[in-house]
């Protein structure tokens, strides 16, 4: 009997009215949308596909950035798509089981993508600062279990808050002011305490994303450290030079993201469709601007990616 009573209180679906009052503008919203989703689309499966054709991209550097496609590929599908069904009103319903899916590998890309960017500022570290042990250091092996172990950490990391929030009554409440289902929320439509929620994702957002900015930063200053110690000029642009995208690729998706939970959680005078904006925009940007940034920097990926668009480039 507390079975079904504690179903029954668990909502069949939700409704999800995107940007809450926003409602007149969500047709031209949907347009700026729609083209960034299609030009992270293009740019990731490009970026993919070069990579896994040419062997020459085989190497470390370029494999942590495949990996990377592939959580800027998920991160944004797990979102974008429901929120244009919202702007063009085709379906503003997803059942309570599959807004827990959405969360789940939403968040699960996220933490993913934030440990294989960790994963990178260390590769750069290591080619810099100890370049000798780097052939051994980075083997395929070696990074076949890093890519593993970016999985392992966030599937850990999620896997709870599906639990904390099935075990929640929601009296009927299924109305979400949101484009896509995220853990606070939906834990704030419960009608009982969620203290463990907020508590729980305060200390997954600090261990997780907060440690990996924190040893990214660490790496970063032992990075330029050495740099400045080279005689050489060239060297010091060189070395400059290899680590400039990934710090672009760090700003544009911890910045956007941090700058989301912290008004979420405590910018209580921030406007409601603020924080919708924010939370589409750590989801959408970094996964359309992260191959152009790589395009643009990296000359063997700029060469291999002008062969496969316009068969120039050597």
């Amino acid at each position: 009997m507390a079975v079904l009573n504690q179903t029954s209180l668990q909502p069949a679906s939700f409704l999800l009215l995107g940007m809450a009052g926003l409602e007149d503008l969500h047709t031209w919203l949907s347009i700026p949308f729609c083209l960034m989703y299609l030009m992270a689309l293009l740019g990731n499966f490009i970026l993919l596909f070069v990579i896994a054709t040419d062997r020459s991209l085989h190497k470390p550097m370029y494999l942590f950035l495949a990996m990377l496609a592939v959580a800027d590929l998920v991160l944004s599908s797990s979102t974008v798509p429901k929120a244009l069904s919202i702007f063009w009103s085709l379906s503003k319903e997803m059942s309570f089981h599959a807004c827990l899916t959405q969360m789940f590998f939403t968040h699960l890309s996220f933490i993913a993508e934030s440990t294989i960017l960790l994963a990178m500022a260390f590769d750069r570290y290591v080619a810099i600062c100890n370049p000798l042990r780097y052939a051994t250091v980075f083997t395929h092996v070696m990074i076949a279990k890093i890519g593993l172990a970016a999985i392992a950490r966030s599937f850990c990391v999620m896997f709870p808050t599906i639990f904390l929030l099935q075990r929640l009554p929601y009296c009927g409440h299924s109305t979400m002011p949101h484009t896509y289902c995220e853990h606070m929320g939906i834990a704030r439509l419960a009608c009982a305490d969620i203290s463990i929620n907020i508590w729980y994702g305060f200390a997954t957002t600090l261990l997780s994303p907060g440690v990996d900015i924190v040893l990214i930063g660490v790496s970063y200053v032992l990075i330029l450290r050495a740099v400045f110690r080279l005689s050489s000029k060239d060297a010091q642009r060189k070395a400059v030079g290899t680590c400039s995208s990934h710090a672009c690729v760090i700003l544009m998706f911890y910045t956007p993201a941090f700058f989301s939970f912290f008004t979420h959680r405590f910018g209580h005078n921030v406007p409601h469709h603020v924080h919708i904006l924010l939370a589409n925009v750590y989801v959408l940007l970094p996964p359309m601007l992260n191959p152009i940034v790589y395009t643009m920097k990296n000359k063997l990926i700029r060469e291999k990616v002008s062969q496969v668009l316009f068969g120039t480039g050597q």
